[in-house]
């Protein structure tokens, strides 16, 4: 129970800078536009960068997921040996 408090926890204060992330998102893209507009290629990374940042989370919970599923697993092969 201890374990779905923190993780509860956790992902509230994840949800309280999404509002922040959502407010950088037309900034970014009046700078791609002008920067193609001016012959630049700025903009080319930018698919990569996103990409970058969506993962990330998604690395974050899966291995959370997994230490928890490794520790339910080693805790139910020592009630079994009991």
């Amino acid at each position: 129970m201890r374990f779905f408090k923190v993780v509860l926890l956790a992902v509230f204060i994840m949800l309280l800078f999404v509002v922040e992330a959502f407010t950088q998102c037309p900034m970014c893209r009046m700078t791609v536009e002008s920067n193609f507009a001016d012959g630049g290629t700025a903009g080319l990374g930018l698919n990569r960068g996103i990409m970058y940042l969506l993962a990330a989370p998604y690395l974050v919970v899966g291995t959370i997921g997994f230490l928890y599923w490794r520790s339910q697993q080693t805790s139910g092969e020592k009630t079994e040996n009991k």
